[in-house]
Order: structure tokens, then C-alpha cells, then sequence
């Protein structure tokens, strides 16, 4: 007997479990025509790409919008009702490779131990001017 392929393994449990319902899937925030700050379905989190906050005071070092927007991010998460310790992935979109070093000072400081699972990833340019960092995240609900 042959064994069907991870592919075709993915595709029939996809068209057995069918199509998300409307309720299975809950939007946090305040969404824009194009934008959702977070999507919940199940136990599962999945927030969009986060940005240092902006305007006069703003910290324009990377550690400063590393700090800024992990911040912003944390606020998403907790709207969708769990935490940065929830987290279980996260991927950093740098502009310039020579902040990496800086930006995982200020993330090292959200999750000291047991950070999740990340990847960064160096751009060509963020769609905000001025941004050296962007930053999604999927997390879990915490238990009941």
C-alpha cells in the first residue's frame, strides 16, 4: 500500500474539516479596510505586524522602537485576551542588518527566559518611513 504525501495528507483534512465558520473567527481591534490588528481562531492568536509608536517623542534608536513596538504588540495580545508569555512565534523585519544586535537587547527584556520560536528577516524598507522594525506574532489563549 502506497502512503499518500504530507501534501495530499494536508489537502484531504483540509476539505474534511471544511471551511472556518464566521464564528471561528474573531477579529481584535479596530479594523481598518485593509487591516485587522489580530485575528483569534481556536486557542490561537495571530497578530499583524506591529510598528514603533510615532510623533514628537518617539525613541528613534533601535532599541527604543524595539521597546515601542513590543509594546504596541503586547496591547494587541492582551486585547485578544492573552500575553506576551502566551507567545509561541514571532518574525522581526529589520531594515538594517547592523541593528540585529540591538534589537535583540530591548526583545531579551520582554521574554528573559523561554522566548518564542522567531525569525528576522532583513528589508529593503517598511511601509512607514522611519520605522527600523516591524514585528507579528502568533500566540496561544492561555488555559481556562
Amino acid at each position: 500500500m502506497r502512503v499518500p504525501s504530507l501534501c495530499c495528507a494536508v489537502l484531504l483534512t483540509a476539505v474534511v474539516a471544511g471551511p472556518l465558520s464566521a464564528q471561528a473567527r474573531e477579529a481584535i481591534g479596530q479594523s481598518s479596510a485593509v487591516l485587522t490588528p489580530a485575528i483569534r481562531v481556536g486557542n490561537m492568536v495571530y497578530a499583524s505586524g506591529a510598528l514603533p509608536s510615532r510623533g514628537a517623542n518617539a525613541d528613534t534608536t533601535i532599541q527604543g522602537q524595539t521597546k515601542s513596538t513590543l509594546e504596541n504588540l503586547k496591547r494587541t495580545l492582551e486585547m485578544a485576551g492573552t500575553t506576551m508569555e502566551h507567545a509561541v512565534k514571532c518574525t522581526v523585519f529589520l531594515v538594517e542588518g547592523a541593528d540585529f544586535r540591538g534589537m535583540n537587547e530591548a526583545y531579551a527584556t520582554f521574554w528573559p527566559s523561554a522566548p518564542p520560536a522567531r525569525t528576522t528577516v532583513v528589508v529593503k524598507a517598511l511601509v512607514v518611513p522611519n520605522a527600523k522594525l516591524e514585528i507579528e506574532c502568533i500566540a496561544t489563549m492561555p488555559s481556562k
